[in-house]
């Protein structure tokens, strides 16, 4: 308890709370900035001079510190955060509304929410105070980020009126369109990697180590759920209008609905209006609005059964090719890029799509100066999907894939079954070579924080590195002579360096980057060789020999273990100390999963995958990366690829659940 013997203190903070609660939650400010800074001003100063009165939810305190958190500790839901089931057609709503109607047999009423596509948050108030944020994590863990979540305007640090005792709100932690396109136009002019989408610039943000910049971010939530042992009401709708009550931002736009006909119209107004909306939404949540019916109607294995989202279609615009740019990859693959006329898709201005490659860009048949069709798939990543011929200029000239590297000239060439072309330049394209040092200190590779796409193009540009080999003999005195480096960011890199020595074999092998190898191969491998030289002397035959290894990647790795140059980064990177061994570190618990291949699937409530593929294992098990006749189980969790999902039933693969999947290893 935080008690404060200045009452001008306490009184400036109560007045600023009501400001803020009136500003952001009401969106009904009574008071001018100015006027709100000052008074802020003031507070700040009357704290300073009184330090006892210091308190971690006074307004002050939403600035952020300059002082970072090595991590965030992991939180215990007291309530799994479950996901939905999706739908995208009236024709599965009116099936789910007509399922809970048989399953209730009884009058029912449905909230409708939009879906805003953010990161999820839950807030735990106790006696009325912000005690902790936890992010969604696997539904079971997740992270606290208190001190980000305290930077947010809009989510209260202290509730309102007769408010529980204790409360926790589920809810969206959201990045506005006008923040996000100010944020990526700084990212641009920074020469940063620019965000796909506010989704993932929210996620991002929220996981800073640094809370000073999150509050800079200006983000914001909107609350969806109040769970607790003595909630107000069993009526979903009327705990939310009572959160809104307490100070806690509720979307204006929500609806308790009656009839099946009110949902529809529900869905149908918002599949339009959602474009006009500040924030990114990508659907509308149904949920029925009695507490009691909902645990009436309980959880299936993946979700509730009283809850459903109804997923919006992906939006499309027509605009204009203006010309196609070619960009190289890691691997050598060239990938076409369109360049557009600005057009405003999913509530952001869309300048470049993905053209895939040759023989996609041949089936579109694309022109210089077609008007095309456009449109994000999963709302993230803009994509051409169609030409308007009758718009077409008889004169036009059509986009004619190239035959040579756009960045070292050397010929292109296509292999025997594949859509890609690739820059036979391996060793010295310059795009080649820095994306494999990206690869390299990748987080499921080498995992060498500090060393994004910009840095490594710096270093590389400065001729400090040439591979990443290099890496273990930078010094901190090389980094301080560039431009952008502070000391704490150089010796910081140079640690990260260091540590990464005693990163495990399988993953030093999947940051060789050797093509088709990902890292469930990468693992067979470091399991079945045990160390590097083996790998470097096997045959084809004895590669194929290992489950998952096909022609194709024995192939690649026999070419690679071929090239004297990528031989004597191994031998390097061997003598500055990476692992090149197999440690048997995996203690084996049982055999009961012998000779039994799985593959993994979804979001899992109980345990993450990490651990269910250590469970697999240690009990005998084997992890296959993709779903084939040679599996036995696919283990399903929420949101399962639903590709995955066809292919195991048109095999005849057994699908079971967590509960089942641990029935087999008790």
């Amino acid at each position: 308890m935080f008690y404060c013997m200045n009452q001008e203190i306490s009184k400036l903070r109560d007045l600023i709370r009501k400001h803020e609660y009136n500003y952001y939650v009401l969106n009904e400010p009574t008071i001018s900035d100015q006027e709100f800074d000052k008074l802020m001003y003031k507070l700040q100063q009357l704290e300073k001079e009184n330090p006892d009165c210091f308190d971690p939810n006074s307004p002050t305190q939403r600035v952020g510190s300059d002082l970072s958190n090595n991590n965030f500790e992991h939180i215990t839901h007291k309530y799994p955060m479950l996901s939905l089931s999706n739908t995208y057609s009236i024709a599965e709503v009116q099936e789910w509304y007509n399922r809970v109607a048989k399953l209730l047999n009884e009058p029912f009423q449905v909230v409708c929410e939009l879906k805003f596509d953010g990161t999820s948050v839950s807030l735990i108030y106790e006696d009325g105070k912000l005690t902790k944020a936890i992010t969604r994590g696997d539904g079971i863990v997740g992270d606290d980020i208190t001190n980000n979540v305290r930077t947010i305007k809009n989510v209260p640090l202290l509730l309102l009126n007769n408010y529980p005792e204790s409360v926790e709100f589920r809810g969206e932690i959201l990045l506005p369109w006008k923040e996000f396109d100010r944020i990526n136009k700084e990212r641009e002019e920074n020469e940063e990697t620019l965000f796909a989408n506010p989704r993932n610039a929210a996620a991002g943000t929220i996981k800073l180590l640094n809370p000073k910049i999150v509050a800079q971010r200006n983000l914001y939530t909107s609350i969806y759920y109040m769970l607790g042992d003595n909630l107000p009401s069993d009526s979903h709708y009327e705990n939310l209008m009572m959160a809104k009550s307490y100070g806690v931002n509720i979307s204006k736009d929500i609806k308790l609905c009656d009839e099946l006909s009110e949902i529809v119209q529900y869905i149908n107004y918002w599949d339009k209006e959602r474009k006009h909306l500040p924030y990114a939404t990508d659907g509308i949540v149904l949920k029925v609005n009695s507490i009691s019916q909902q645990n009436k109607l309980g959880l299936t294995a993946k979700s509730p059964r009283w809850a459903i989202a109804f997923k919006f279609q992906a939006e499309r615009e027509l605009t204009k090719l203006l010309s196609v740019d070619y960009q190289v990859g890691r691997t050598g693959v060239v990938t076409p890029v369109a360049n557009l006329s600005p057009v405003l898709l999913s509530g952001t201005i869309v300048k470049r799509a993905t053209l895939h490659n040759a023989d996609f860009m041949e089936n579109l048949d694309l022109h210089i100066g077609d008007m095309v069709y456009i449109e994000k798939g999963g709302e993230i990543i803009p994509k051409i999907i169609e030409v308007d011929l009758s718009k077409r200029d008889l004169f036009s000239n059509k986009v004619q894939f190239i035959s040579h590297c756009p960045e070292c000239g050397s010929p292109l060439i296509r292999y025997a079954g594949e859509a890609a072309y690739y820059c036979t330049n391996y060793n010295s394209c310059p795009p080649q070579i820095k994306g494999r040092i990206e690869h390299f200190v990748g987080r499921k590779a080498m995992n060498i924080d500090g060393l994004g796409t910009e840095t490594i193009s710096l270093l590389f540009d400065a001729g400090l590195i040439h591979d990443f080999t290099d890496l273990y003999s930078l010094t901190t005195k090389q980094l301080l002579d560039l431009d952008r480096f502070a000391e704490k960011s150089a010796n910081n890199i140079i640690k990260a360096i260091q540590k990464s020595r005693s990163i495990p074999f399988h993953k030093v092998l999947f940051a060789l980057g050797i093509r088709f190898v990902g890292e469930t191969t990468a693992k067979l491998l470091a399991t079945h060789f045990k160390d590097i030289d083996n790998i470097i002397n096997a045959s084809k035959e004895q590669l194929m020999a290992i489950p998952e290894v096909g022609e194709r990647i024995a192939t690649s790795i026999v070419e690679f273990m071929s090239d004297a140059n990528n031989i004597r980064i191994i031998n390097t990177l061997r003598e500055v100390g990476l692992q090149f061994k197999q440690e048997d570190d995996n203690k084996i618990l049982s055999s009961k999963l012998q000779n039994l291949n799985f593959v993994i699937s979804g979001v899992f409530n109980l345990h993450s995958r990490e651990e269910y593929k250590l469970m697999i294992e240690q009990n005998g098990g084997r992890m296959l990366s993709s779903v084939s006749s040679n599996v036995n189980y696919l283990l399903a969790g929420n949101n399962m690829g639903p590709s995955k999902l066809e292919k195991a039933n048109k095999l005849g693969v057994n699908i079971i659940s967590e509960d089942e999947f641990l029935k087999m290893i008790q």
